[in-house]
């Protein structure tokens, strides 16, 4: 086993979260910074193409997994980026926050400091959005390293203008922006495009200071286990062409490997469940039982049309629109979300039509809780991810709601242009047993994990507020596995505040100016 050099900083994991502390770090021209990634430095073509994302989605810039089995839908697909900018690099690019509630509830949890206004600073400090069409400027920030913006309204799609419209005439409320004052409605959601091409954390943040004499980034090294010594974490090892090697770490390792990876080294260096621990083999550096135990994800099921003809292509991601709303199962926030995927698609295992469109209802607020566990002590096998969906019969009940009032939409006045039929779950299927079991047999994934570090005092928690891991020093956690709940938006956004605090914290500074 080679030594790699001796860094300040050593960051596991260049997704979101890792792209951003390595900028942000990096800026102390005395902070010598390795960022490690499992995946490839490429920008290709697909994924600089705001259309392309379906299409990366088990390519070589995925880690491709699948969860074990899930209702009685089977194992589902669950997609991670493996690439410089991670899951940000292959995702369909929505840049939304979550409720304000949300956040103040992780506060009142018990991660002090976490709150919405505690936030605040750290989402503006992340975007460049133009303020036109009612963004508030307290609210949303103009000098972020990523730009977004959503579909202009000249390029937007029919199916999605269809939906907004549907959903505006049924009395349904409507939001300029679910990032700002009012987020609950029907919105036209920013996406992190900028001149027609996907703008990814690798784009804003790191390839824009790769030439920083202090920041070290390495492709093609997947992390397989934290080195620590009398309790403290002073290392990363990780293999590197078949190769192992050991990068050192005089200040502190932040893993940033996502709520699916993070859990997974931890346990592979002997932070986690002891018992599970040992049963592998694997020596017990901390008993931690909550280390992949609280595993949260968006579930959801689709609606699937057929049209005559082709519909023309999206200009952006496929996606354009959504509405946060709520279920009669809501609590402090939305619960539900609505959202078109303009493709001819099915859930898994159905018939795909020729031609046509997805509607589709995802559980924002889900009472299901799942689990990340080593299938084995060798870091290379896949964990074994089981997001437990459906696994509270609430959850059921929301989508049951959210595919009725898709069905309703779907079949008002402002869909009678698209001649669209309804293909799955079919016009024979009635509500209430019927549709609850294509439920069950067709959920899938929003591609959302969390929750499987959560922050926090108690003994549920596996990081401190600082996002220092309980018991070992000199290793935090930085990523969407640190979230007490699941927000109730595309994480992403929340990831790169999360990530921006972080960096602040770290170096010890004050943050920048509410």
């Amino acid at each position: 086993m080679s030594a790699a050099g001796e860094f300040d900083y050593v960051v596991a994991g260049g997704g979101t979260a890792g792209c951003v502390l390595a900028a942000r770090l990096s800026q102390d021209a005395a902070a010598r910074v390795l960022l490690l990634e499992a995946g490839g430095p490429e920008r290709t073509a697909q994924m600089a193409d705001p259309g392309g994302w379906p299409d990366l989605l088990g390519s070589a810039a995925d880690w491709a997994g699948v969860t074990t089995p899930q209702a009685e839908a089977g194992p589902v697909i669950y997609p991670r980026g493996r690439t410089l900018g991670g899951s940000g690099g292959i995702n369909a690019m929505a840049h939304v926050r979550g409720h304000r509630a949300g956040y103040d509830g992780w506060a009142a949890g018990g991660a002090a400091g976490w709150g919405f206004t505690d936030l605040l600073p750290y989402f503006r400090r992340t975007e460049r959005v133009e303020l036109a069409g009612g963004r508030d400027p307290g609210l949303r920030g103009t000098e972020g390293q990523v730009p977004v913006a959503p579909a202009a309204q000249d390029r937007r799609h029919p199916v999605a203008l269809a939906l907004a419209r549907a959903l505006e005439s049924s009395g349904y409320p409507v939001t300029d922006d679910l990032s700002g004052a009012r987020q609950e409605g029907a919105a036209w959601v920013d996406l992190a495009i900028a001149g027609g091409q996907r703008v990814s954390p690798a784009d804003a943040y790191l390839r824009p200071v790769l030439g920083r004499a202090n920041l070290t980034v390495r492709t093609g090294c997947l992390a397989t286990a934290l080195i620590t010594e009398g309790g403290r974490c002073t290392g990363v090892s990780y293999l590197r062409d078949g190769a192992h090697e050991v990068a050192r770490c005089a200040g502190e390792v932040i893993v940033c490997a996502g709520a699916v990876g993070s859990p997974q080294l931890l346990m592979l260096s002997g932070i986690g469940p002891a018992g599970q621990l040992r049963g592998l083999g694997i020596g017990v550096v901390a008993d931690l039982p909550a280390v992949g135990a609280d595993l949260q994800d968006h579930p959801m099921v689709l609606t699937s049309y057929a049209v005559p003809e082709p519909l023309p292509a999206s200009r952006y991601n496929h996606g354009e629109m959504y509405a946060a709303l709520r279920t009669e199962l809501a609590g402090k926030w939305p619960d539900l979300h609505l959202f078109p995927i303009l493709l001819p698609i099915a859930p898994a295992g159905f018939e795909a039509p020729a031609a046509g469109f997805a509607l589709t209802a995802g559980v924002m607020a889900p009472d299901s809780r799942g689990s990340v566990r080593l299938a084995s002590a060798d870091p290379r096998a896949a964990p074994l991810i089981d997001p437990g969906f459906l696994r509270e019969g609430a959850d059921v009940d929301r989508l049951a709601e959210g595919l009725g009032l898709l069905r309703e939409l779907a079949a008002s006045e402002a869909f009678a242009g698209l001649a669209a039929a309804q293909m799955w779950p079919g016009p024979a299927v009635r509500a209430g047993a019927e549709l609850r079991d294509y439920i069950r047999r067709a959920v899938g994934s929003y591609y959302h994990p969390a929750g499987t570090c959560p922050m926090g005092t108690g003994p549920g928690c596996v990081v401190d507020p600082q996002l220092r891991v309980h018991g070992v020093g000199g290793l935090r956690v930085a990523d969407a596995s640190v979230m007490p709940v699941i927000c109730n938006a595309h994480p992403n956004a929340t990831v790169l505040a999360i990530a921006e605090k972080a960096a602040d914290l770290i170096s010890g500074t004050t943050g920048p100016p509410p």
